[in-house]
């Protein structure tokens, strides 16, 4: 079964907008896995427009599942994933001004940059993964950094998907064997939805994680979030 991970970022967008603790993060990351989530990420950004770095430390009391923790390994990054020591940490190449994620890692070109960061976080025992493009020369120079998993960007299969194409799943199978190839496990994310994420892991071999928040979070305001979960858990079964 594909493990499912919730990303709360939008959670504390919401409870940003307004002051205050509302909604109480932390309760909503003990629902989610008391509703059967397998994880909770989170993807602090330096501006900590919605997690904030204190956030990382405080769910630390609630987090019973995996804990990912994603970002762009800058310094300040690197200090934090070290002292909270996550489950897992996924680098993610992003600006410090990005929306959101938009693009894998270029793992030949940063492959010593990379190798030096996965190097120092296996060292403190936390599982590290790197997002990256469907690609299979990057997923080969991926595991040359000593990484133990990729994550997809699934960005453009999702829309892809929604416009009705599903030949856009090519590549990704196509990266996922290069991986099991090359001895990764194999994660994927962004974009993924009730609608296209069966689909996704019906044809994705070896598929061990999904991160989904955004999609979730906008699915549970209409269908709610322990039934959304639910939905989720079903889809990605076997």
């Amino acid at each position: 079964m594909t493990k499912l991970s919730v990303n709360i970022n939008k959670i504390a967008t919401l409870r940003n907008a307004r002051g205050g603790n509302i909604p109480d993060l932390l309760q909503v990351a003990k629902d989610v896995q008391q509703f059967g989530a397998e994880g909770i990420t989170i993807h602090p950004r330096p501006d900590e427009r919605h997690i904030r770095y204190q956030d990382a430390f405080d769910l630390l009391k609630v987090v019973t599942t995996e804990y990912n923790i994603e970002g762009n390994p800058i310094p300040k990054f690197i200090d934090l994933v070290l002292q909270v020591k996550p489950t897992q940490v996924t680098l993610v190449p992003d600006a410090e001004d990005a929306i959101t994620s938009n693009a894998g890692w270029d793992t030949v070109k940063h492959k010593s940059f990379l190798t030096e960061v996965v190097t120092e976080f296996k060292r403190n025992g936390i599982r590290t993964s790197l997002f990256v493009d469907p690609m299979e020369a990057i997923v080969t120079a991926a595991a040359t950094t000593g990484a133990d998993r990729v994550e997809l960007y699934t960005e453009r299969y999702a829309r892809e998907y929604a416009r009705g194409d599903r030949t856009q799943i090519a590549p990704y199978i196509k990266a996922a064997l290069e991986a099991q190839k090359v001895g990764l496990g194999l994660n994927a994310g962004h974009d993924l939805n009730l609608d296209n994420v069966k689909y996704f892991k019906d044809n994705i071999p070896n598929l061990s994680e999904v991160s989904i928040g955004h999609a979730l979070i906008c699915e549970a305001l209409y269908l709610g979030l322990e039934n959304v979960i639910q939905l989720y858990l079903n889809k990605l079964a076997d």
